[in-house]
């Protein structure tokens, strides 16, 4: 049977049955494949299963798109067609970049000329050629008849666009004319000649679920069932007529062009019909139209919406043309024999009618988090609904996908995880082997930011190539802070950066460092060849080092390799050996590797199908790289079981139960195209062009359609900031308006029945209480939430004493000197540190990508006291320049020069003021051993000189400072023999002091050994810096208790500290310890008074020499 069927319905489970109806009848060849056209895997996946469930088997179905299935019938026409057509656009980009350079000296071509001027010319062609190959595509579809022109020369000479015409009679010229376009006139000249036999042709093609085809295909697929059958399923979401309505929008232009002016519609003959439908069916409506100019039987199978709540509603009004609220007389009768009709006010909801859901919230984040919620409740309220009759979509699916995995992937409670599956990501971001392959190609043209290389071994594909642990990275990551690698491989490569070509903290001068580091182990305090020696590397980490310089060297080497020009095949083989050289597959990623290879592969055969032979640089190929790597993955993870989430794309009109879109924001949906300005489509549009904004619509008004339950919308429409309205997409504005017009709920607002407006933070009190419509199933939410409902603080983290057993005495009460002053320098850090193995800060952290133009605070004291440990070894300042520069610490160029003198200059005074101390005779250092209140105190007192114990200190005296070497001085005074000055001072750039003899110095070392028991075990009330701001207010300058207490609180939080240095309150071990606790209690005065009130009575300042 031949001929052209059109099967219509508003539900495409209708359609399905259809289908299946049809494919039951056999077609005549048992072996030929029963061909089904979609326009997505989505939809191909849906109808294989909706046939299976209906027929009981689905087999031997092809579900070509309706392109390729064009293609495949253009080959019975013309056999010798390439396999890959000239003229596909990622080919035809290529071809253009030969021809467009040849083109430029011509008329007509000074456009072009002016935009290829200037820098990065080869990028820009390869763009330009490509939106101009992309627009050659769009015209041999929706403008054939202007490709047939410009074959014959017949454009328009006025025409400021006419070297289009120029450039595509050069294309054809080379490749050709055989085009789709010719391709299709051909088709249909052979079916008008009966010159094609219909035994080459399928007997019977179903095009299933099609919301939109061109005039182009219809046209081609109008002829062939001359020959064969062909059957279109199109959901059409009206039984009327609806070609003629127009929306508000278009009422208002036509009013603006008329000359004359009246307030009445009907004056101009204007049916609006449903709203919804008027303003965002206009796609559809052009698609329709193109239909109903095919002469072929329309089989009509609509049916009424089920359920009676607002979405039955507006789905009713949809299919009956129906503008609720604007009804005649009559048109209110029949309302009122419909089910939860209330006369002329339209349709009154119910009170629990959820059918319809609006969310408004702060966040994506809190959106995906409301959708949880709401999800678990629809599964509760039916318990037929299961996770694959839900889809999710939005418009911005890379944006959403790591809130989705972090909401659904964090359930602890097995009851409330919901199984899902994120479909249309990128390849980049589905695929971590594409991801470190771009990752690497950026780097050659980057500056090397040290950041930036520490997160390309964060690829675990890399990491692996090169043998690395992540434990080895933070050494890693040591190395480079410490060596101040900053950027660039060398001088050279800043020289090229169009920077003076200093070496300082390139990665060379740190690699040098570190190499040299282990070939001369130990201080140093000289360079070799202009190096200095990093003196830090353990023994085992020598193999990490090494491991670490043969990545990094073979990047440097690549990155060279990248910068050169090279033909696409040459290209091909550069890049499958960059991947062999620093990616591992495994198991689980040789799929991702396959899929690399692939893409390269097409690359390098680009050349040949292309005939394009020059050479191009890095920016081009990574360009073709990402608008291949970086394209959507359409189809996968669609509908795999669980809950689907998915892009907003047309031709997603699959029914489901529960149909949610989340996103739907006014910047964000519909989405804007913005033609370019040599678009002569967009110049001169038809209707049936394609529109992204019209597609954006009607895929709108589609989701209505599909949903059977519920249809849920959510938007961010709350300031996350002062919690102002944001307005929604403007579609869910209009759906709003027409849910205000046409219906009304029983108790309140209609609006305010559908709409909820949530709360910034999950756990807010109106979530967990009986009389608010707000609800929540996290436990750990509504416990937050009760606990700051109920003013109830939670448990201290610290709630009883860790006692020391037997087992660990001695390894807690065998104390190195070192470890009794750290102790002291933070209690609570040592403790949660060493007992709990809990470390809650690295210490190490990547600093500035730039090289150092200024010194911080702490900088110029770690430069200084270098500068004045050198001086004092009787190095002069001007020979320590070299090793000082080599650090890398200095800025570079002069400001480092500047920098360097003027510390000189600081550091040569101090240096005489101290010159006494500094340069009294030396003597033997001091071994400790011995025991004294339980704890067994060993290390080493160095250096001694002849006035005692010596510390110089190039920075302010501080609380931490005094407490060190104060514990010093109590064992110093003990273990020194008899002829030694048994004094101790401590010498700093603002104040210096001197710790007088103690005759029995051990009663005061056992006060500080129980305080270092007692914080083993719990908490200490104890801050340096706030303690002794306590203990000299009360014992030195005798201020009333409170009146100090109150001067050590605002110590405690950074009073009187400058904005660089951190107050102890923003510690995060004693905020850890302490949040739930008063740090200043009796404790704390007690403490504060038995450790610096011996200290205080010891201490006196002394007069250094003024010059």
């Amino acid at each position: 049977m031949t001929g052209l069927h059109i099967y219509t319905s508003n539900r495409l489970e209708i359609l399905a049955e259809q289908l299946a109806r049809i494919v039951r009848t056999p077609l005549s060849s048992p072996l030929a494949p029963e061909q089904i056209v979609v326009q997505s895997r989505g939809m191909e996946r849906w109808i294989s299963m909706q046939l299976a469930d209906i027929n009981g088997i689905s087999a031997n179905c092809r579900f070509p798109f309706p392109n390729a299935f064009l293609e495949s019938i253009y080959k019975t026409v013309k056999p010798d067609l390439p396999e890959i057509s000239p003229f596909e656009p990622s080919i035809l980009t290529f071809r253009l970049m030969r021809i467009i350079p040849e083109c430029l000296t011509l008329n007509g071509f000074e456009e072009l000329r002016s935009y290829l001027a200037g820098a990065n010319r080869n990028l820009k062609l390869y763009q330009l050629a490509g939106k101009i190959a992309d627009l050659f595509d769009q015209y041999l579809v929706f403008r054939p008849e202007l490709i047939f022109a410009w074959e014959a020369a017949k454009e328009e000479n006025k025409s400021p666009h006419r070297w289009q015409a120029r450039l595509w009679r050069e294309l054809v010229a080379e490749i050709g004319t055989w085009h789709r376009a010719r391709m299709r006139r051909t088709l249909i000249n052979r079916i008008h000649q009966s010159k094609l036999d219909p035994a080459v042709l399928p007997a019977r093609v179903s095009m299933f679920g099609m919301s939109y085809l061109p005039q182009f295909h219809l046209q081609a697929f109008a002829e062939m069932s001359r020959l064969m059958e062909i059957n279109f399923f199109i959901v059409n979401p009206c039984r009327e007529y609806w070609s003629d309505i127009v929306s508000d929008r278009e009422i208002s232009i036509k009013r603006r062009k008329s000359d004359k002016i009246a307030e009445n519609i009907e004056w101009y003959h204007l049916d609006r019909g449903n709203r919804l439908l008027a303003s965002m069916g206009t796609q559809g409506r052009h698609f329709f139209d193109l239909m109903a100019g095919l002469d072929c039987p329309v089989h009509d199978h609509f049916a009424e919406p089920e359920g009676h709540g607002i979405l039955a509603g507006l789905q009713s009004d949809i299919l009956n043309l129906r503008d609720r609220g604007n009804e005649s007389a009559d048109e209110v009768e029949i309302l009122e024999d419909r089910p939860g009709a209330v006369g002329p006010t339209g349709f009154k909801a119910e009170g629990g009618d959820k059918s319809l859901q609006i969310h408004v919230c702060h966040s994506p984040m809190r959106e995906i988090e409301i959708l949880h919620d709401n999800l678990l409740a629809m599964f509760e309220e039916n318990a037929t609904l299961a996770p694959r009759d839900i889809i999710v979509m939005t418009p911005d699916i890379e944006t959403y996908a790591p809130f989705v995995h972090a909401v659904f992937d964090a359930q602890s409670d097995e009851t409330l995880r919901i199984p899902f599956s994120i479909a249309d990501q990128s390849h980049r971001r589905e695929n971590r082997t594409v991801d470190g392959f771009l990752a690497l190609l950026e780097m050659a043209d980057s500056r090397f930011e040290a950041p930036r290389i520490l997160r390309l071994l964060e690829y675990s594909e890399i990491k692996s190539k090169f043998d690395l642990a992540d434990s080895d990275l933070k050494i890693v990551e040591r190395w480079i802070i410490d060596t101040h690698i900053r950027w660039g491989i060398d001088e050279g490569s800043r020289i090229k950066a169009g920077l003076p070509g200093y070496p300082e903290n390139t990665w060379r001068a740190g690699l040098d460092r570190l190499i040299l580091g282990y070939a001369m182990p130990g201080e140093s305090r000289t360079t070799f060849n202009g190096i200095l020696p990093y003196d830090d590397i353990e023994g085992g980490e020598v193999q990490i080092l090494g491991r670490f310089a043969k990545f990094i060297e073979r990047l440097f080497a690549w990155s060279e390799t990248l910068s050169q020009t090279r033909t696409l095949g040459a290209w091909r083989g550069v890049l499958l050996a960059l991947m062999e050289q620093f990616l591992q597959p495994n198991d689980r990623t040789e799929r991702e590797f396959q899929f690399l290879r692939q893409t390269l592969e097409e690359l390098g055969a680009k050349e040949a199908s292309a005939d394009f032979k020059e050479a191009v640089e890095l920016k081009v190929i990574q360009s073709y790289l990402r608008s291949n790597l970086e394209k959507n993955n359409f189809g996968s993870g669609f509908l795999t079981g669980g809950i689907t989430f998915c892009a907003m794309l047309p031709l997603r009109s699959i029914p489901f139960k529960v149909v949610c879109l989340i996103g739907l924001n006014n910047d964000t949906f519909p989405r804007e195209h913005q033609p370019l300005n040599f678009d002569l489509m967009a110049q001169h549009p038809r209707a049936g062009d394609r529109s992204r904004r019209n597609d954006d619509k009607y895929l709108f008004l589609e989701s209505i359609v599909s949903a059977r339950r519920t249809f849920y919308i959510s938007y961010v429409g709350q300031s996350i900031l002062d919690n102002s309205a944001l307005p929604p997409s403007v579609l869910v504005s209009e759906l709003l308006d027409t849910v205000e017009q046409g219906f009304a709920a029983s108790d309140v607002s209609i609006l305010d029945q559908f709409v909820t407006r949530h709360r910034l933070q999950p756990f807010s009190e109106a979530y967990f209480r009986e009389d608010s419509r707000l609800f929540s199933y996290s436990t750990e939410n509504m416990l937050a939430g009760s606990a700051k409902n109920d003013n109830r603080q939670p448990l201290a983290f610290f709630n009883r004493r860790l006692p020391i057993t037997d087992a660990e005495l001695e390894r807690w009460y065998q104390l190195d000197l070192d470890s009794l002053g750290r102790f002291f320098l933070n209690p609570a850090r040592y403790l949660v540190q060493k007992r709990l193995g809990i470390v809650l800060e690295d210490d190490l952290y990547l600093s500035d990508e730039r090289e150092t133009f200024q010194l911080q605070p702490l900088e110029r004291y770690l430069i200084g006291q270098n500068l004045l440990k050198n001086r004092l070894s009787g190095v002069t300042l001007q020979d320590f320049r070299p090793v000082q520069k080599a650090t890398g610490q200095l800025p570079p160029g002069r400001v480092g020069d500047y920098y360097y003198s003027d510390m000189s200059i600081e550091v040569q005074n101090f240096a005489r003021r101290i010159e006494k101390y500094a340069t009294a005779r030396v003597l033997e250092p001091i071994d400790v051993a011995f025991e004294t209140a339980g704890v067994e105190i060993t290390g080493r007192l160095a250096p001694l000189a002849e006035f005692g114990c010596v510390r110089i200190r190039y920075g302010r005296l501080r609380a931490e400072d005094l407490l060190k070497a104060w514990i010093e001085h109590l064992v110093y005074c003990h273990t020194a023999p008899e002829d030694f000055a048994k004094h101790t001072y401590l010498i700093c750039k603002d104040r210096a002091v001197q710790f007088e003899p103690l005759t029995d110095s051990l009663p005061n070392l056992a006060v500080l050994l129980k305080l270092y028991q007692r914080g083993l075990e719990s908490p200490l009330h104890f801050f340096p810096q706030s303690s002794f701001e306590y203990a000299e207010k009360v014992l030195v300058k005798s201020v009333p208790e409170l009146t100090a207490l109150s001067q050590a609180k605002s110590k405690w939080t950074g009073g009187g500290y400058s904005k660089n240095i951190k107050a102890e309150s923003q510690d995060p071990y004693y905020d850890l310890c302490f949040r739930q606790t008063d740090p200043f209690d009796e404790q704390f005065k007690q403490i504060a008074i038995a450790v610096f009130e011996p200290l205080l009575d010891h201490c006196r300042d002394i007069e250094l020499s003024v010059l």
